[in-house]
Parts: C-alpha cells; structure tokens; sequence
C-alpha cells in the first residue's frame, strides 16, 4: 500500500498532491472544477482554503492511478471524517465528492452487468452513480462493514430500478407501476393468510383504495411484458404457437372492398332493380318466385337482373 495514504498530512495543504503534479490532477479537484458534477469552484470556495480545514487527511492522488486497496484504504479515512463535518458545507461537498471518484470503479463494474441490455453504457453509469451517492450518504463506519459490500446491493438495486421504470411494453403512469409492486406484495401477503387468491374488495381494503385503482393496476400490470404470436406455451410444449389458437381467416373480408363500393351504386337503381337484387341475393328466392311476388314474368326478371348486374360491374370496373 502506498506510504502516502497510511501517514498523515502535518505539511500545508499547497502540498496535497504529489511532486510534479498540481492540485487540478486530484480525482476531488476534477469535482471541484465542475466537470463531473456540475459545479464550479466558486461554490466551494478555493480549493487550498478547502484542503487546508482537513490537515489530518492523507495526500489525495488521481483516482485512475490508484489500486483497490488504496481507494478502499483512503475512503476508511474520508468516512471517517465525513462523520465529523457538517452536512452543507464546502468541506463536507469535497470529501463526498473525492469519495465519489475514489469508489467509481464500483459504478462501472456493477454496470458491466447490464452491458447486454439496449440502454446506452453511459446511461446506466450514470444511474449507477446515483446509487453509489445514495450509499455514501447512508454508510455507517462504525457497523464495521465494508463500503463495496454495503454500497453494491443500493448501486445494482437502483439500475434495476431504472430498467423496471423503462422498460414495460407499453408505457403507463409511474402511479400504476408503484401500484403494481404494491398489488403483488399484497396479493401474495393475503394468499398466505386466506388459503387462496384475495378479491378485489379485499386488496381494496388491504391497500386502502378503491375498487376501480385495483381494477385499474391489475389491468396496467398486463403491459410490463408482451409475448409474441409466435411464441408456444410453456406448459405444453406440443401445442402450436398463440397465433395458431386465437385466430382463424376469415375469408368474407376479402369482399368487404367490394360491398362498400358497391352501396353508392345501388343507391342509384330504380326502386324495382334494387327489389329484385334483394329478392334473389338476400332473400335467396329463385327468378320464379320473384316473378311471382312483383307480378311479372321469370324472363322479365331474368333480363332485369342481367342489366343490373352489368350495370353494377361497369360501375366497379370504373372505379377501379
């Protein structure tokens, strides 16, 4: 281990760094220049008068040049007198922020995990990140538990918290997936008790709400995943895919096109054309039996429908 980060600082903090280097290399001065987190060094105050405050604390190297054990043995010593700083101040905003750069190797190997799913690299990093604030705000020394064993369980739990978030087949109010997670926790937690599936009156009454939000999130919890028409059943592996059972070709909508092209040029008939066309094709009676209702001849009718029917094809054929 480096001599540097076992003995502490009785120089002055001008020296915070090591020979050859200037205090702008260290992993908290990059914090403090406001390329990481969005601050400026005016909102700390200078950074030798910041260093000066924390005499006892070992030189801070760059964090890309530092071992695991360095970084881990360094961060004992920031926790440690992060526990003695006032929350709020320019001293307590450094020592975070450097604790922040010494442990983003954390970020960037929990984020390894995820590195097969569509969300961008630097995205999930940045997530990530978040996480490991969350658990150097909640870290306790004295629980005498290692900050990467305390800290990876907050930074992998907030990047699948993001990929619950983002990542539904179709997209609903954050409202309805919180309600979800509490439907199903419910749920499971009254099966246990009654020996059998709740109702909805009984989650209502569990989780405080009306009957309608519980409808509401049952049907919401259906769009977190989709399975394709394609896809067979697990139970069964013998049935054929879902497509095969939930549909069947219907073959009449292939003259859909027509029927309704077909209605404006009807509407055109005589009254007597449009009487026998109903006769013959809706009510299924034969030329004769037309004859007969309209008080005609079977070849009078037989010569009306010819003609109507002509006249029909023409006018589809034009608008073709």
């Amino acid at each position: 281990m480096s001599p540097r980060l076992d003995e502490p600082r009785t120089h002055n903090a001008t020296s915070a760094c090591p020979q050859g280097r200037t205090e702008s290399d260290s992993p908290a001065a990059t914090v403090l220049d406001g390329t990481r987190s969005g601050t400026t060094s005016s909102d700390y105050g200078d950074t030798e008068s910041i260093t000066g405050k924390l005499v006892d604390l070992p030189e801070i190297p760059p964090a890309s040049e530092m071992g695991p054990l360095d970084a881990r043995a360094l961060s004992k010593t920031l926790f440690a007198r992060l526990e003695s700083l006032e929350e709020g101040t320019r001293e307590y905003s450094y020592v975070r922020n450097t604790l922040v750069e010494l442990n983003m190797a954390l970020v960037k190997f929990s984020a390894s995990r995820f590195r097969s799913r569509s969300e961008p690299m630097e995205d999930i990093i940045q997530v990530g990140t978040i996480g490991l604030i969350k658990a150097i705000d909640r870290f306790e020394l004295s629980r005498g538990v290692e900050f990467p064993t305390f800290a990876m369980p907050t930074i992998v739990g907030e990047i699948k918290r993001f990929f619950r978030d983002t990542s539904w087949s179709v997209r609903v109010p954050r409202r309805l997936q919180e309600l979800r997670l509490d439907l199903a926790k419910a749920g499971d937690e009254l099966a246990q008790q009654l020996d059998r599936a709740p109702t909805v009156g009984e989650l209502a009454d569990r989780l405080g709400i009306s009957n309608e939000e519980v409808v509401e999130g049952m049907a919401a919890s259906n769009a977190y995943t989709a399975s394709s028409l394609d896809a067979k059943p697990e139970e069964d592996e013998n049935d054929g895919a879902l497509a095969d059972r939930i549909g069947y070709e219907d073959h009449g909508l292939e003259g859909i096109e027509y029927v309704e092209s077909l209605k404006p040029l009807i509407a055109t008939l005589p009254g007597r054309d449009r009487t026998i066309l109903s006769l013959r094709f809706v009510a299924n009676m034969t030329q004769s039996e037309i004859g007969e209702e309209l008080g005609i001849s079977q070849m009078h009718v037989s010569r009306l429908l010819s003609r109507t029917l002509v006249k029909l094809r023409k006018g589809l054929t034009l608008d073709e």
